[in-house]
């Protein structure tokens, strides 16, 4: 029987084993990219896959990476919005 201290035995599911020699270090660039952005080529190397690889590692229970989440939906997000609004105000 465990401890009262003991942990759950799923406390970390998210967490790879530190110890596994296999897995490439947590630091490493790339660690974060999707499944599909991988099949479908998409590196750390290539400007999609690094802005997919730095939006992955964004942790939403810190409000910094919640604040730098928006400024990057903001600064993605108004070049479109002025198109849109170019081409309505042309008709």
């Amino acid at each position: 029987m465990p401890g009262p201290d003991a942990l759950p035995r799923d406390w970390d599911d998210e967490d790879p084993d530190p110890d596994d020699e296999s897995l490439p270090p947590y630091w490493f660039p790339g660690q974060a990219l999707p499944p599909d952005a991988r099949r479908l080529g998409l590196t750390h190397h290539t400007a999609e896959g690094a802005l997919l690889d730095f939006g992955g590692r964004l942790d939403p229970a810190k409000p910094l990476h919640r604040w730098t989440a928006w400024f990057l939906l903001v600064v993605f997000g108004l070049p479109v919005l002025f198109a849109v609004l170019r081409v309505v105000l042309y008709l």
